[in-house]
């Protein structure tokens, strides 16, 4: 287990942080949003520098699938927080998560672990057949 807001530098506890910009953490990856505190810190390289690590831990591992926390600025699979900290969710994807769907690590959430396990099985079972 990991958790790349700490793994990039951010504490624990934190402060609450959101994406704001368009595409959320697609978004953020391409530079035209950005993750901020509720007090207006930039935390953006910190989420950056974790999903890249992550990415690297991914990749030295061998990982195909990873189940994130979904709503998360980093994690979310399908959801995210909308970047005006009023609670409200929005469709997207986290940090994280982006980067990792980017490289080919098929993500879902913490609700989804029997879809993530009957991927995994569906795409052993083609890779066998080739």
């Amino acid at each position: 287990m990991a958790c790349p807001e700490v793994d990039g530098g951010l504490g624990t506890p934190r402060p609450p942080a959101e994406i704001a910009g368009c595409d959320a953490g697609r978004g953020v990856l391409a530079r035209v949003a950005f993750v901020r505190t509720a007090a207006g810190a930039d935390v953006t390289n910190q989420f950056l520098a974790g999903a890249s690590m992550a990415l690297d831990a991914a990749r030295r591992n061998g990982v195909r699938v990873a189940i994130l926390k979904n709503g998360s600025p980093s994690c979310g699979s399908s959801l995210v927080y909308d970047g005006t900290f009023s609670s409200a969710r929005t469709a997207g994807v986290g940090v994280t998560a982006a980067l990792l769907e980017q490289n080919g690590i098929r993500v879902f959430s913490e609700t989804e672990i029997d879809a993530a396990e009957k991927w995994l099985i569906d795409v052993s079972a083609s890779e066998n057949t080739t």
